[in-house]
């Protein structure tokens, strides 16, 4: 009898341990509006409005990839900050023109809105998120086209907030770690720039495979075939690796979270 007791006492401490280590949901969507409100009165009072967009990836990434990865990242960056929520992913973007088509819209499935458009949903984002308690708006944007309209969009609003002591902010340091800082730790592991490429190449394709390796057909990837430009790949995926990507991951949250912490710091 007294065996079962302890047992069952040795149970529910580590199952207590357990789900004291498991950190507060950072989603939004997942949360009640009283829950929400009594995380922004507890200081939960940075939102992070995760941008992706919805394109080709080449033959071997889905064509949501920036959406899956952007949240996931934003998720991450928000749990090492502790005081910050993620906003639902901004799924449409600015990706070319319709008629004719040009860039990305050259491939089916991928999603293209007006700039102004996309302006406006940022903003009138903002806006609902100051209404609510918010104090800081960030804007992480996860691909390169639209990066002049997050700095557009973030210096708009603080004109418009100048006096409330809310402010935007659109954190390039997110694209530039994976851009630059990524490929450079690329580089020098002995990787080609051919490689490492711009777009669904070594590095796109291992960052897609840490965050979610079913973002990536790795049967599209036959070693003796580098994919041609033409099928929008610019770059080669093929020694790409799940181990590979999470090296970017930790570059690409650790420059966010210190960019983040130094726009969102007060005198």
């Amino acid at each position: 009898m007294f065996a079962c007791i302890r047992a069952f006492v040795v149970l529910f401490a580590l199952t207590a341990a357990a789900a004291a280590e498991v950190p507060q949901a950072v989603l939004l969507e997942d949360l009640t509006w009283p829950e929400l409100r009594e995380r922004i009165a507890q200081g939960a009072t940075t939102i992070i409005v995760p941008v992706g967009g919805t394109e080709q990836n080449g033959p071997h990434m889905t064509l949501g990839k920036h959406n899956v990865r952007v949240l996931r990242l934003a998720q991450l960056v928000a749990v090492e900050l502790g005081n910050a929520l993620v906003a639902p992913v901004v799924a449409y973007a600015p990706e070319g023109a319709v008629d004719p088509p040009t860039g990305h819209m050259r491939f089916p499935g991928t999603v293209t809105v007006p700039s102004a458009a996309f302006e406006a949903t940022l903003e009138s984002a903002g806006r609902s998120f100051r209404l609510h308690g918010f104090r800081d708006v960030v804007f992480l944007g996860d691909h390169g086209s639209y990066q002049k309209e997050l700095r557009v969009v973030a210096d708009r609003l603080n004109r418009e907030w100048r006096t409330s002591g809310v402010r935007a902010h659109a954190v390039v340091e997110y694209y530039r770690a994976a851009e630059v800082a990524w490929p450079a730790a690329l580089r020098e592991r002995g990787y080609r720039d051919d490689e490492i490429g711009t777009h669904a190449g070594l590095a796109d394709t291992s960052l897609a495979l840490a965050v979610d390796p079913r973002l990536v057909r790795s049967d599209k990837l036959r070693p003796d075939a580098k994919p041609a430009t033409s099928e929008g790949t610019f770059g080669d995926p093929r020694r790409a690796s799940t181990d590979l990507g999470r090296v970017g991951v930790d570059i690409v949250v650790a420059a966010t979270v210190a960019a983040i912490r130094k726009s969102t710091a007060r005198p």
